[in-house]
Formats: C-alpha cells, structure tokens, sequence
C-alpha cells in the first residue's frame, strides 16, 4: 500500500483526471472498457512500448495498426520473415528494436507457449525488454505496482518535486519518486495516466497548470517556473559525418540495392550503395568510389541526423542500359524495380538519397 505524505501526495485526483480525459490510442483499454470488463493484451501493450521508444505517438498509430493486421498475435511475429518484419518497420527509425521485436516474439513462443511472463523480473529476461519497457508491460497488461517513467513522466516527476539534478543523473531520483507515488490500485492506469498528464497538460512549453490535478502539490509551480523543469546538462554538439550514396537505374526502372549487415547502425535494413561511413568515421565522397564504373552524375547532398550525428551524403546517379552483374547474395545487391521500392525496408535515409536522384520514386512505387 502507498503511503501518502507531504512528499507523496494521493494518485487519487490524477486517476479520477485521467478517467476523465484518457486519450483513445489504439492499444489501449480504457477505463470505460475495462469497466466492460475488457483486460489488456500484453501483446499489443508490448509492441506498443516497443514502437513508441523515441518515437511519437502520430507516427505509431499507423505502423501499429499495419503490424496488428499482418502479424495478429505474438506467435504470428514470431513465424514471420526477418525481412519482412524489417520492412514493415523501415521509417520508424531505431532499427535495433525491429531487431529485437522479432528476437523477442520468438522467445516468447517458443521458450513461454507464447504467453508473455507476468513480472517485471519475467520480462526483463527476454530478448529486448530493458527495465523501461519490462516495467510499462508489467504495470499496463498485468497490473503489477511497478514504477514506469518515460521522457513524459520524467518532466511530470520533475515538476512535481522541483528536482533540480540535471538529466540523466537524476534519473535514480525520479524513478524512486514514481516507485513511491504509483499506487497498488489501478498501476497501469496509472502508468498511461502519468504518460497522458506530460503529453497534454504537463507539456516542455506553456504548461496548462490550471488544469492539472497535480497543482496543488506541484513545488515547481509553488517556488519558481514549472518549464524551468526538468534541468537538462549541456547538449554537445552533434559531429558531422560525411559519405556518399549511389542510385543506378536501368532503362527498364530497376533500382540496384543491397542489405546491410545485421549488426551495428540501421542493420539488416535494405540500403543502396553507400561507402563506408559510420557513426566515428567518414566514408569517400566522390564518385570515385561508386560500386561500377559508370557516368555517374551528381544530384545534389542529403542531411539526416541520427541521435549521436549529422550525416551529409553526396548523391549521385548513373543511368545505365543495362544491369551490372552482381555477386550472388543479398549483401552483393539485387535490382529492384522503382515501382516496388515500398515493399523494401529502406530507412528514412535511403529513401531521401533516393528521392534525391529520382525524385518521384515513391509516388510511382506500388507497395
């Protein structure tokens, strides 16, 4: 049982707010569905946390839904293609949790009778699942009283008790504080309630405190501004990456590609040529280094960032008559029509070096 003190005030008036104004998602069951008497499928709750790491809610709910009607349960993953898991997931960045999905899926039908395990200590043994993710699955699909803090629930916390640690170390603090403020009763829904508190009314920017059924206790709100919270150390700057990508096209609209290795950044996804750039090194930039000799011609460069750099890849595009013999294997490249390049699990990257050299590949691609 929780005990509420002056640092631990009621989960009561955050439960009733949530009641009240949950946000309908796709995996979600409501209060008003479990009053119905609907239980949560640990299925959908897992894969849910899973996409929604480092990722927007807008931006899964369709990946969601897609994975759902192709893959409706655990031991449907678990049976499914590595490619075309790969590809189903190819935009929703972070490619080692596509990785780890299918990893896990299969764990879990073939170690557990594809029944996930019900504690957090159960979870966190499979392939995949950190204490973030073992913790969310534990309190949302089984109940457990267990403390889950993501980025939203940190700023709540944050606010609250005015923690003025910088970020990440004061992580421990804060997840001490949830512990303590998650009740027996209702933990999940107290969980997603924290989740919907930080994405709609205790936002980064102009905070709707009037409305939130935390004010009373908030000791940011008492002693100082609440988006002074939480403190953040210095970013660093981001080092930039250079490197360059090659787009061949035949005259009869087939594109040349090739599957990167399995481990390391965007593993096991489907990418066109590129030279050997990497998180710490540069890779050659001129056409030089293109995988044919062909009349390779520039299109121009592509930035995307990733979480630890800046990547700037030259384009260049050659137009070929015919395809070049390649080397047996999917690391040696194959020659895709343009007009299926949805179907191929090309992340956010390959398809701006692409779209750069063939700049209505994916409105003609059929999926």
């Amino acid at each position: 049982m929780t005990i509420t003190t002056f640092d631990t005030p009621s989960a009561k008036p955050l439960l009733d707010w949530y009641d009240r104004h949950h946000r309908d998602l796709p995996w979600r069951v409501s209060p008003r569905m479990a009053a119905r008497g609907v239980k949560p499928d640990p299925y959908r709750v897992w894969l849910s946390e899973v996409m929604l790491q480092q990722t927007t809610v807008q931006a899964v709910k369709p990946y969601f839904e897609r994975f759902l009607q192709r893959w409706p349960d655990v031991t449907d993953l678990a049976a499914a293609e590595n490619d075309a898991v790969m590809a189903a997931w190819a935009g929703l960045g972070y490619y080692a949790r596509a990785r780890n999905l299918k990893k896990c899926a299969e764990a879990v039908a073939t170690e557990h009778g594809g029944i996930f395990p019900d504690t957090e200590e159960g979870l966190k043994s499979l392939p995949g699942i950190g204490d973030y993710t073992a913790a969310a699955v534990a309190a949302i699909a089984f109940n457990r009283q267990a403390a889950v803090m993501d980025g939203n629930v940190e700023r709540v916390i944050s606010r609250l008790y005015a923690i003025s640690t910088p970020l990440p170390a004061a992580k421990p603090l804060m997840k001490q504080k949830v512990a303590l403020l998650t009740p027996a009763t209702r933990p999940g829904d107290f969980a997603q309630a924290m989740m919907d508190l930080g994405a709609t009314i205790c936002t980064p920017k102009r905070p709707a405190c009037s409305l939130c059924p935390f004010r009373d206790a908030c000791q940011a709100l008492k002693l100082s501004d609440p988006e002074l919270f939480p403190v953040k150390a210095a970013k660093k700057e981001k080092p930039v990456r250079y490197g360059a990508a090659f787009i061949a096209v035949t005259g009869d609209g087939e594109i040349l590609l090739r599957r990167r290795i399995d481990s390391g950044l965007l593993g096991g996804m489907t990418e066109v040529p590129t030279t050997a750039w990497t998180a710490r090194i540069d890779g050659e930039t001129s056409a030089a280094a293109a995988p044919f000799e062909a009349a390779w011609q520039a299109s121009g460069t592509v930035i995307h960032v990733f979480t630890h750099f800046e990547l700037r890849l030259s384009i260049y595009r050659a137009a070929i008559a015919a395809k070049v013999a390649m080397d047996d294997g999917p690391n040696d490249g194959w020659w895709e029509p343009v007009t299926n390049l949805e179907a191929q699990a090309l992340p956010t990257i390959m398809k701006k070096a692409i779209a750069a050299a063939i700049p209505l590949a994916f409105k003609t691609s059929k999926g």
